[in-house]
């Protein structure tokens, strides 16, 4: 991955690393692994997680730390199976199913008990039906078997419409786009609208990101009446055809300023740092020397946050829930 050293210059990709043992990455030295937002409100924060492990099939929590007590900052990591970048050592071909595989992303909710500043708050009443806070952010694309509206509404979503497929502001503040489908990982990828989408494909370029066939979540390919074809004008890239992507959107009026949307913290990119050295930590595990504050910000105002690939294995492993530890 070739990135500009005016604005990253804290590690450097490896040129032939992987990213983990898995075939689908080993194209690749990165991969966009989901991003992070953040609540600032503790119902709100388990209203959120309720909403997409009951509202979307197969979304679970896969980790969790800062459970115990109160008084600190709180992470849940969402998703719809492993997030490690290699085979996992219980799944088994032909008998293990997809959720089983390595390689998944994930939707990281960050709550800070100690923030004053609220980034979305809900309109009063029994249904929401506040808009996302800005428009930098689309939606996050879901292919899922199966989404519950029920569920989305009783947790404080905002369902926007549904037909066909659902878009709804999910409690937090990120909008999503729930379609029923099968795909390898159900989080497809982050919709981002652009002042100018070829600025902004020139600006993933060189992160590695570059122009990928579409994903779809059903056999039709969004010729039929149940998912969408792909947006005109719009560019959909990736560090790999195999991971997570950008769908780059074209704003209607070119001459509006994007609003950011304040409760996405990070979209998250995992690397393989050059020489293969692994990134150094403190003697507290818990109190990692890896930044993953966002380094650079792409022209919608989306901030990017760079993680070593050997952190991740080692955060996956302290966090991990006690059935998934194994």
């Amino acid at each position: 991955l070739i990135i500009d050293a005016s604005q990253y210059d804290k590690n450097q990709y490896a040129a032939n690393a992987a990213v983990g043992t898995l075939p689908e990455f080993a194209d690749t030295n990165a991969i966009c692994h989901g991003l992070t937002i953040d609540v600032t409100d503790s119902n709100q924060y388990e209203e959120t997680i309720e909403f997409f492990t009951k509202g979307f099939e197969g979304m679970k929590v896969l980790r969790e730390r800062g459970g115990d007590g109160g008084g600190m900052v709180k992470d849940t990591w969402l998703g719809f199976g492993p997030e490690t970048p290699n085979i996992p050592p219980e799944f088994e071909l032909p008998v293990s199913s997809l959720s089983q595989y390595g390689g998944h992303s994930s939707l990281h909710i960050r709550y800070d008990p100690f923030a004053t500043t609220p980034l979305y708050k809900r309109s009063s009443g029994a249904f929401n039906n506040e808009p996302a806070p800005g428009d930098s952010i689309a939606y996050l694309q879901l292919g899922v078997p199966q989404y519950r509206i029920s569920q989305m509404v009783k947790y404080g979503g905002n369902v926007l419409d549904a037909y066909g497929w659902v878009n709804v502001v999910s409690p937090s503040g990120l909008p999503v786009r729930g379609i029923v489908g099968i795909t390898a990982d159900p989080m497809m990828f982050l919709a981002v609208n652009c002042v100018d989408v070829a600025k902004s494909e020139e600006f993933y370029a060189k992160l590695g990101f570059v122009r990928q066939e579409y994903p779809y979540a059903r056999l039709n390919k969004g010729q039929g009446q149940f998912e969408p074809p792909r947006p005109p004008k719009s560019v959909y890239v990736a560090p790999s055809p195999n991971s997570m992507g950008i769908l780059l959107l074209q704003n209607k009026n070119r001459k509006k300023a994007i609003v950011p949307n304040p409760v996405l913290r990070t979209l998250n990119v995992v690397y393989a740092p050059s020489g293969g050295n692994e990134a150094n930590t403190s003697n507290n595990d818990s109190s990692p020397a890896v930044s993953l504050d966002p380094v650079v910000v792409d022209p919608s105002s989306v901030p990017i946050s760079f993680i070593p690939v050997d952190y991740l294995e080692k955060e996956i492993k302290a966090t991990a829930l006690p059935m998934l530890s194994n």
